[in-house]
């Protein structure tokens, strides 16, 4: 379980007859505190690979932004692949099950309301 904030705007590709792949990155930040001698520890931000699949990607790219607060359960992938130059490289993803939006609809950066009707039907 991941709380954090989106990182940059979603990257969405389509594999597999159409299949849906969404990627972002998420920061989650653990913050800073003061220990008992008065040594101050700083805040930690860690980023991390999120990829959805099927309706979690389409949902992803039709509604989320950078800068929005997410909230993501998934399981953690681990993976490798040889560079140019012949190396191991690893790579670890979350593979998103569930994902909420945090960040109320008003102060999300997404165009608020695509349909010029009004009626919020796209």
């Amino acid at each position: 379980m991941l709380i954090g904030n989106v990182g940059k705007e979603p990257e969405v590709r389509y594999v597999d007859q159409g299949q849906p792949v969404a990627r972002i990155t998420l920061a989650t930040t653990e913050r800073g505190y003061t220990l008992q001698n008065g040594t101050q520890v700083p805040d930690r931000t860690e980023w991390h690979n999120i990829i959805f699949w099927r309706r979690l990607a389409e949902i992803v790219e039709h509604y989320v932004h950078k800068g929005d607060k997410l909230y993501i359960e998934g399981r953690i992938h681990y993976a490798s692949y040889d560079d140019k130059q012949g190396k191991r490289q690893y790579y670890t993803e979350i593979w998103a099950d569930n994902m909420e939006l945090l960040t109320p609809k008003a102060s999300s950066t997404a165009n608020p309301n695509p349909n010029p009707n009004g009626d919020g039907n796209a």
